[in-house]
């Protein structure tokens, strides 16, 4: 990590000069410059690697107020010539094939498409299937070494989450056994003269055979589940072929990948407040509220995805023009001090907690409570049966992963007594 980098500033005498959202000291800790943008106003013109350059949101009010925003549209449609030379870049036939899924799309069309999942998702099945979560944890936790070290990224946080969506959605265990997690790096910027352009292709060609044998098992082998359900919605021209395949892509990388780096930013934050971390495991029922404070503390899902106004508009006092990306920072909504008392500080008994890392609105997450309850069993099965669980490198030397809107590392060596 290349500590030397400056950080991005916020220059009040040059507001049409974007700031940067980029490099090792950005991604390690984004929040110093998230303090400062809100001191400054709740909307910025942000500059990202892709050279994207959108608008930026970042007090807990207006992040709320442009979460609820009907005026702002999600399809991809909205998008202006300038936003579009920089952003879409990913190539033809696929992004027509795979990008229209739930987060590209706005009403009537949205409201449509999100009623054939949000039944897989209900509290209520969530809970019934807590055991089987239960036990896929268990499994992973006892193929991890007797002692450590071990990489919890690798070893379980990596894992643990396709298993559950697995359950979940009825993908069958051989193609679950296949799907390779590599190809879930598709949603991260790699622009056309980038020199790993050709393997983001290779990544973006294999995901979509995969899918398209996901979707011929579940045809010729029907079952009461979300998969098989998609398939007949197809059958019965409910859905289109491209509503259909862009859903599926949306379920196998946005489904588990963020779950997956929110265990982790969960337990770096953990092992920063030692405290806090023996608390937790001396008392496994401050799990439920433990992890609200976590996803607001440090929330995996960074930023949100574009939004577009189709005109020129007022946003808190900035007028953004048509088709210019507008996105919301999570983050920096979680730690307002205008909402949360003391927003720096992990308080494992803040309540009420109302963050907004599943957003909020009609976008707002429909898988979160399958969520909440990976990381609460996760986080329980890891503090119960690895005593002594600590980090196992520098805090300086954890490697945070590059990706535009998310926060995670992609390894995370830790220590331990023993495994129970």
């Amino acid at each position: 990590m290349t500590t030397q980098e400056p950080r991005p500033a916020v220059d009040a005498e040059s507001p049409t000069d974007p700031v940067p959202l980029m490099g090792c000291p950005y991604k390690s800790n984004p929040y110093p410059l998230y303090e400062r943008l809100r001191e400054a106003g709740p909307v910025h013109r942000v500059l990202f690697p892709s050279g994207v350059q959108a608008w930026l949101v970042t007090g807990y009010e207006a992040a709320h107020s442009a979460l609820n925003d009907d005026r702002l549209g999600k399809s991809h449609d909205r998008g202006n010539d300038r936003w579009r030379a920089r952003a879409s870049i990913m190539p033809e036939p696929q992004h027509s094939q795979l990008q229209v899924h739930l987060l590209h799309q706005d009403p009537p069309k949205h409201t449509r498409m999100r009623r054939f999942v949000t039944d897989a998702f209900t509290p209520r099945r969530i809970e019934r299937l807590r055991p089987r979560f239960q036990e896929l944890a268990d499994a992973l936790v006892d193929a991890l070494p007797e002692t450590g070290p071990a990489d919890l990224v690798t070893g379980f946080a990596a894992r643990f989450p396709f298993q559950v969506l697995a359950e979940v959605i009825g993908l069958p265990g051989e193609s679950a056994a296949r799907f390779d997690r590599d190809w879930g790096k598709v949603v991260q910027p790699v622009g056309p003269t980038d020199p790993g352009r050709s393997r983001y292709e290779a990544r973006l060609h294999g995901l979509q055979s995969y899918i398209a044998e996901v979707v011929a098992h579940k045809r010729e082998h029907r079952d009461d589940d979300l998969l098989s359900h998609l398939v007949a919605a197809r059958d019965r021209r409910e859905l289109t072929q491209e509503e259909l395949d862009s859903m599926i892509f949306q379920l196998l990388v946005a489904g588990q990948e963020p779950v997956t780096n929110q265990l982790t930013t969960a337990m770096v934050a953990l092992f920063r407040h030692p405290g806090q971390l023996a608390r937790l495991r001396a008392d496994l029922g401050l799990l439920p509220r433990a992890v609200e404070e976590l996803l607001r503390y440090d929330s995996a899902f960074e930023l949100t995805t574009w939004r577009f106004f189709d005109r020129d508009s007022d946003l808190h006092g900035t007028e953004v023009p048509a088709g210019d990306s507008v996105i919301v920072s999570l983050c920096a909504a979680n730690r307002d001090p205008r909402r949360f008392a003391d927003p720096d500080m992990l308080d494992l008994d803040r309540s009420p907690n109302p963050h907004l890392a599943f957003g909020h609105g009609i976008h707002f997450c429909p898988g979160a409570a399958l969520a909440r309850a990976e990381l609460q069993i996760a986080l329980g099965t890891l503090l119960t049966r690895l005593p002594g669980l600590h980090l196992a490198v520098r805090d300086e030397d954890i490697q945070w992963i590059p990706a535009v809107l998310g926060r995670g590392t992609d390894h995370l060596p830790v220590g331990y007594d023993r495994r129970l």
